[in-house]
């Protein structure tokens, strides 16, 4: 019998040896806070979008695969691999199929780099901030340019795009580096 409460504890808790592995647990995350992004997308994202003139543009599917490359701690080639899922959820609400898949992959697996080297340093604490910025800010740059190249490199993208780009960036980062001292208590996570 304490064996099956062991087996029911460890599947409550992501424990220092789950991290790193892109296995079913990991999956599930991803599943959900892409499942939880998406649908603050839809819900929340567009009244953001409408409220601030259209200068920030919430993308939660990139603050749920930020959180989920904290929470894994996956390496380079899974968080391509998580990227690419996330941007094919993101390809439902794009307004530029496929971009998101160069954007989103590339984006993740920044994302885990800062993640990997940075939480190993003294400015683990300002990671899952500073990360989610870059990441998203990344992101959204290289979703800019590929559009730009479409149309021929016409700066008027750049000068439109690029304030919602930061701005972005700085809600996902607020958001992220607000939730992920919750998720981690809740998850039982060390750092």
């Amino acid at each position: 019998m304490s064996q099956n409460s062991t087996d029911t504890s460890r599947a409550r808790t992501v424990t220092s040896a789950d991290r790193g592995k892109l296995d079913i647990k990991a999956l599930v995350l991803l599943a959900i806070l892409l499942a939880a992004g998406f649908i603050l997308n839809m819900t929340v994202g567009k009244p953001i979008s409408s409220i601030s003139g259209g200068t920030i543009a919430p993308e939660f599917i990139i603050s749920a695969f930020c959180i989920t490359i904290l929470v894994v701690r996956p390496n380079i080639g899974q968080a391509l691999i998580i990227g690419l899922v996330s941007a094919a959820v993101i390809q439902l609400t794009t307004s530029l199929p496929g971009a998101d898949f160069v954007a989103e992959g590339i984006a993740a697996m920044l994302m885990a780099a800062i993640v990997n080297a940075g939480m190993k340093t003294g400015a683990r604490a300002v990671i899952p901030t500073l990360g989610t910025f870059v990441t998203t800010f990344v992101s959204g740059f290289i979703f800019m340019l590929i559009r730009m190249a479409l149309m021929q490199f016409d700066m008027s993208i750049a000068a439109a795009m690029l304030p919602v780009v930061a701005l972005t960036a700085v809600f996902n980062a607020v958001l992220v580096g607000a939730l992920y001292v919750p998720i981690k208590k809740a998850l039982k996570l060390n750092d």
